[in-house]
């Protein structure tokens, strides 16, 4: 059973928190990537999740000015890997029903979709984005 408990963000607002137990597989959604794990810490503010598998692979560029290739480093966003674990913020953490699919083949899936969607529109900053997503695929598939 999950607990629906509000959480205070910047500027007052509260955002609806669904509290998860330590061992809970939940969703997590940390930068812009979104992944499948398990909580194995609560730190007040965040839980600590490791990864499990990859639900969407994190966009590429510059997190401050996204979708603009005019930035001074377009940086390379790798995903998290598999049993790394990360704090994410409550808000961003939901319960996980289901099968938890395979981290390698779970990777490749993200990483296909992201790059199908970038062919959809061709502009500079889905050519740099794809550019980078080739280059990890050589490293993530050795």
């Amino acid at each position: 059973m999950y607990h629906i408990i509000r959480s205070k963000l910047k500027g007052g607002k509260n955002m609806p928190v669904v509290e998860v137990q330590i061992g809970d597989i939940v969703t997590a959604i940390t930068k812009t990537g979104k992944y499948i794990g398990e909580v194995t810490e609560d730190r007040n503010s965040a839980y600590l999740v490791r990864i499990l598998a990859v639900l969407k692979h994190p966009m590429q560029g510059d997190l401050h000015n996204p979708k603009q290739t005019d930035v001074a480093i377009f940086h390379q966003r790798r995903a998290l890997s598999f049993r790394e674990q990360t704090n994410v913020p409550k808000n961003m953490v939901k319960p996980y029903e289901g099968d938890i699919p395979e981290y390698q083949a779970s990777l490749k899936e993200a990483v296909t979709t992201m790059k199908e969607n970038l062919m959809e529109i061709d502009n500079e900053f889905n050519r740099f984005s794809l550019q980078q997503l080739e280059e990890l695929e050589t490293d993530y598939f050795k």
